[in-house]
């Protein structure tokens, strides 16, 4: 083994991927994801992989779950995923219990080129050896290899009830020990709120979950390691700052009934015909120029507020990539927004300062951190990914 292999670390592939849109439309959609994300594995070649899935099973999730027994065959019994003899999956996907169902689905694979590989036991509180694949679903509340709550119903109390939560889970990869943790936050239910002030009502709810999500990892009994925060955080971006600079020359109309605002209609000031720049409703952001958020998109970052709360204990590698939601649905359409929201950087991979420090650094060991699938129909959410290398062992 020569010096420069000597001194690398493993390969880590984490991906973040809200899959919900696949299952709503399994016959079309389902093979294109598969393909891109395998694809990605056989380019990267990890040794290592953790996706995070959110919305397993679909919003339909009553009808559409079944459709998850066949996207995991699928992608356990591909070519490229056969060098993985070991694998931890976990699928939250009993929706009957709606005191605990969160539809997060985690993935972790293992390749035969690690040898040493641990899972932790939350009950033993000790890690225990990997062998072969085992896949957990259905309800998993008592399975000891996770860390899973649902939000408390009053952290979106305009909502009857979410499947909002997160699930962490604790590894030791070549004598490095971190957490994973799986994490989907509230969403926007409705833009004409969203862009009355900043930061939003709904931007309150989710800094109010994710601050419990980073209580309840800093200050339980269990040893504290660097951890990895990846999932759907829904941030979006400060709507009311980004529509004043879209409609800076535009006049603003106001419509609606009985007091009730239903939609607003910026055109644009000196037109002759009164060109309409951006119309808004509850579920409409409808703007003439999709490629301000596609190809001219660094504009936005000044706005993307969110994450900045939490500076101070989470950070991210720079965001080179447009915005990942909410992407169209139509698999002949691979680079065009719906237009429903805002488009945000609702997918991210966050992480503690000292999970950051196990990313070896170097020429040849640059992380990337990007979208997977650019030109092609992943459903609404584009899943992100991050690679790098492990920073090896040293004893």
């Amino acid at each position: 083994m020569g010096d420069a292999e000597r001194n690398m670390g493993p390969g880590m592939l984490l991906v973040s991927a809200n899959v919900g849109s696949i299952f709503e439309d399994p016959d079309n959609m389902l093979p294109v994801w598969l393909t891109e994300f395998l694809s990605t594995i056989n380019r990267v070649r990890p040794q290592f992989i953790a996706m995070h899935c959110q919305e397993i099973g679909g919003k339909n999730y009553e009808t559409s779950m079944q459709h998850v027994d066949v996207f995991l065959e699928r992608l356990l019994s591909s070519e490229e995923m056969h060098g993985y003899d070991r694998a931890r999956i976990f699928l939250d996907e009993d929706f009957k219990t709606v005191e605990s169902f969160t539809a997060l689905g985690s993935f972790y694979f293992v390749h035969e080129s690690i040898r040493n590989a641990s899972i932790y036991d939350w009950q033993a509180r000790k890690f225990r050896s990997l062998s072969g694949r085992e896949v957990y679903k259905g309800n998993i509340n008592s399975i000891p290899f996770k860390h899973k709550e649902k939000f408390p119903q009053d952290f979106f109390p305009n909502f009857r009830w979410s499947r909002k939560g997160f699930l962490r889970t604790r590894w030791s990869i070549c004598d490095s020990i971190f957490d994973l943790v799986n994490i989907h936050l509230f969403h926007d239910a409705s833009n004409l709120i969203a862009v009355e002030t900043w930061p939003s009502a709904y931007s309150n709810y989710r800094h109010r979950a994710l601050e419990h999500t980073l209580k309840r990892i800093s200050e339980d009994k269990h040893e504290k390691v660097p951890h990895f925060i990846f999932g759907d955080f829904n941030f979006r971006l400060d709507t009311q700052s980004v529509v004043k600079s879209l409609c800076a020359t535009a006049k603003e109309e106001r419509i609606g009934n009985d007091g009730q605002i239903k939609r607003l209609v910026y055109k644009e000031e000196g037109s002759e015909n009164g060109k309409v720049v951006l119309t808004l409703e509850k579920k409409v952001f409808d703007h003439f120029n999709q490629e301000v958020f596609i190809n001219d998109f660094k504009w936005l970052h000044q706005f993307d507020k969110e994450p900045k709360r939490f500076a101070d204990r989470l950070q991210e590698l720079d965001i080179t990539f447009p915005p990942s939601y909410p992407f169209s649905e139509d698999v002949r359409e691979g680079r065009q927004y719906m237009k429903t929201r805002c488009p945000a950087w609702c997918d991210r991979i966050l992480l503690s300062q000292s999970a950051r420090d196990l990313i070896q650094r170097g020429d040849e060991y640059t992380p990337v951190y990007h979208v997977m699938g650019s030109n092609v129909c992943m459903g609404d959410h584009k899943p992100i990914y991050l690679y790098f290398r492990l920073v090896p062992d040293t004893a």
